[in-house]
């Protein structure tokens, strides 16, 4: 296919305009003026558009945001009794089916959620309530059971929900993850110019993907990580990082994803100071979720298999013994989320080629409660900046559905660092539009020969304009400019 009449995005070289591109097997191979068409090759009329490399959202859990649309919102719970009146609601209008929710953050909340309350409720239906970081579930007594889980009054928290998650099919039944249900996901983020996901999925593994993706989820590029649980089986089937799962280099073998650390809203991400309030008695600081051997033994092994790996460390601590093992181990890979950490541990990154993987929407949620539970220490936090001078590999992403699957949410946090009036939260971390773009395009630059035709085609130019409100404004909408995308030179995504 020859793409006409287009103008590059200039992530990284600049370019004449206008272009053409030229497609052949699923790679651009010709940019240049007025190309003329080959023999039996069709021809797009870009209509001085702007062209760029697709875009991928590093972190998300796909399974989880395909499920999103079905569950109960408790975003708006303000507290523990306004989400059990929000369950009442859903049970007097839908009273013989299980309730999903998703979305609270008891962080700032009167009360603890508790379990009693749910079970006042009459109802014989089980209630999985999901935090909005995803790191804890509040379940009645009837959905404890349903997941083999002991009676408590208390929430579910970390790796016991971890492995609890993959048990919800047997709660809900029919669980809206058929591959028919990842179809229609990936199309919606194909609209928003998306090429690529990694898949961070806590539940599943490289059978389901590669049986989902044989039943029509194959519209994008797909990165499947593995957690500790499934490694064994990854590795005897001889997989290493790149590789593809079925003979379709669109479907590949991601990273090993290791959670060593929890959450600031749960107060377990592991640090090296006390929370200032609210501490989880006996964890004052947070806490690991392996030792400092189990996490070196995880990245050997992955390193030995040929498996990157990517560390979840949110906690300044965590990151400090994520880098160290890194180091010793001679893993390669990344930190997921890198939330708050320190200069030094910033300049180890990059020298130690530790790539971060960050989800800037999450600054917006995690500012306030970062003032309070963390206070003087909110200019380490998301601290792009640092990052991206230093020469660390950044890679945006938005942990869907913690955050929206959105990468234009994503660009636009990094740029001005504020979801409201407010003036900017630390904007001397900020990234310019350029540079954020640049960190979403899985290390492609500005369009040319050699790259995968993985595209997007806009009607507008994502870079006109200053790096202030205004422009991350434009650029929260900017999937509405959304022309066209191309997976592997294929359509993914055409305006109607």
């Amino acid at each position: 296919m020859l793409i006409r009449d287009v103008r590059l995005v200039a992530l990284t070289d600049a370019a004449p305009s206008p272009v053409d591109v030229r497609i052949d097997a699923g790679r651009v191979v010709e940019v240049g003026p007025a190309l003329a068409p080959a023999p039996g090759e069709s021809s797009y009329d870009g209509g001085g558009g702007w062209l760029m490399p697709g875009l991928w959202d590093q972190h998300v859990h796909l399974g989880q945001w395909t499920l999103a649309s079905a569950r109960l919102d408790l975003g708006p719970a303000r507290s523990s009794a306004e989400a059990v009146a929000l369950v009442r609601e859903r049970l007097e209008e839908w009273p013989d089916l299980p309730v999903i929710g998703w979305g609270h953050r008891p962080t700032a909340w009167p009360d603890n959620p508790a379990v009693s309350d749910l079970d006042a409720i009459d109802t014989e239906q089980p209630i999985v309530l999901i935090a909005g970081d995803g790191h804890h579930g509040w379940l009645n007594t009837i959905a404890l059971h349903m997941l083999a889980l002991p009676t408590r009054d208390s929430m579910v928290t970390e790796a016991e929900w971890f492995l609890a998650y993959g048990r919800l099919a047997g709660v809900v039944g029919s669980d809206g993850t058929s591959p028919e249900a990842y179809r229609r996901s990936m199309e919606t983020a194909a609209a928003q110019g998306v090429v690529g996901l990694v898949d961070l999925e806590f539940s599943g593994g490289v059978a389901d993907w590669v049986a989902r993706w044989a039943e029509g989820a194959d519209l994008l590029r797909i990165r499947h990580a593995c957690y500790a649980d499934g490694l064994d089986d990854v590795l005897a089937r001889g997989l290493r990082s790149g590789d593809a799962l079925d003979g379709d280099p669109r479907l590949t073998m991601g990273p090993l994803k290791i959670i060593s650390d929890g959450s600031l809203n749960t107060r377990t991400a592991w640090c090296c100071e006390p929370y200032a309030e609210k501490a989880v008695p006996g964890a004052e600081e947070g806490q690991p979720n392996q030792s400092p051997a189990e996490l070196r033994a995880l990245l050997a092994r992955a390193a030995a298999g040929g498996l990157d790996v990517a560390v979840h460390a949110i906690g300044d601590r965590a990151v400090t013994e994520a880098l160290a093992a890194f180091e010793e181990t001679g893993a390669r890979g990344g930190i997921e989320h890198v939330q708050l950490t320190t200069r030094d541990d910033v300049r180890r990154m990059a020298d130690l080629g530790v790539r971060a993987s960050v989800q800037p929407a999450h600054l917006l949620d995690d500012r306030d409660v970062t003032e309070r539970l963390w206070p003087g220490r909110a200019e380490r936090c998301f601290p792009l900046r640092w990052m991206l001078d230093d020469g660390v590999d950044v890679a945006l992403g938005s942990d869907a559905p913690v955050s929206p699957l959105d990468p234009w949410l994503a660009v636009a946090a990094a740029v001005h660092r504020s979801g409201d009036d407010r003036e900017p939260w630390h904007p001397e971390q900020s990234l310019t539009a350029r540079e954020a773009l640049a960190a979403s395009t899985d290390r492609w630059g500005t369009v040319a020969a050699g790259h995968p035709a993985d595209l997007v085609l806009l009607d507008a130019d994502p870079l006109a304009g200053d790096s202030d409100r205004e422009h991350a404004l434009r650029l929260r909408g900017f999937a509405g400019h959304v022309v066209a995308t191309w997976v592997a030179g294929e359509t993914a995504y055409a305006r109607p």
